[in-house]
């Protein structure tokens, strides 16, 4: 593992192809990462907003996830300290007659496991969605506000996604902003602060 072949597994992440035929405004990989980043947020699939600008969670669900973890654009942004994996990286479409569809199927399998290869320094990884949390911290607790109250298990922190719909989730759920917020912020200065080593 090093620079370069992390460089190139970027490379061939943003070429990828894999799924273009099922993709209605065409592949658009977006990803972020840096052998030195100590924290890993995995979301969902990005947005149209997303993959008109290539920067991940650049709209309004990047501002409350923002708001959520206490980093501020700078830091977020800064691969060396933040990674960005979403289970489907690129726009997957909609759903007839209602929201985004789901991440397209090919990208973790194909994807994940050399790029988490490549992340020896995580300290902390972020699961934003039912989607990363039901891969990344399968159990019995089956639903998302079970998982979220639950606080994750170890190095791993079950969120919500930060859409518009949190909104009302949030207030049938205060002790979300009471408990969960203040805690990870908390947890997300540790990584920060006490960076591992790759590889280690």
């Amino acid at each position: 593992m090093g620079a370069d072949s992390l460089a190139g597994l970027l490379q061939s992440i943003r070429s990828c192809t894999a799924c273009a035929q099922h993709l209605p405004l065409g592949p658009r990989p977006i990803v972020q990462a840096a052998a030195s980043a100590a924290i890993l947020i995995i979301g969902q699939a990005p947005g149209t907003a997303v993959h008109a600008s290539g920067i991940p969670w650049d709209d309004p669900s990047g501002d409350r996830l923002r708001e959520w973890t206490g980093l501020d654009r700078t830091t977020f942004y800064d691969p060396a300290k933040v990674a960005l994996m979403p289970m489907g990286f690129c726009y997957p479409g909609r759903i007839p007659g209602g929201g985004d569809a789901p991440p397209r199927p090919e990208c973790a399998p194909l994807w994940h496991a050399p790029l988490r290869a490549e992340l020896g320094a995580v300290r902390l990884t972020l699961l934003v969605g039912l989607y990363a949390q039901v891969t990344y911290a399968p159990g019995p607790k089956s639903t998302l506000t079970e998982r979220v109250r639950a606080g994750g298990a170890g190095d791993r922190i079950a969120l919500p996604h930060p859409s518009w719909r949190s909104t009302g989730w949030m207030r049938r759920n205060p002790w979300f902003e009471a408990d969960v917020l203040p805690r990870l912020r908390g947890r997300i200065g540790e990584a920060m602060r006490s960076p591992a080593e790759p590889g280690s």
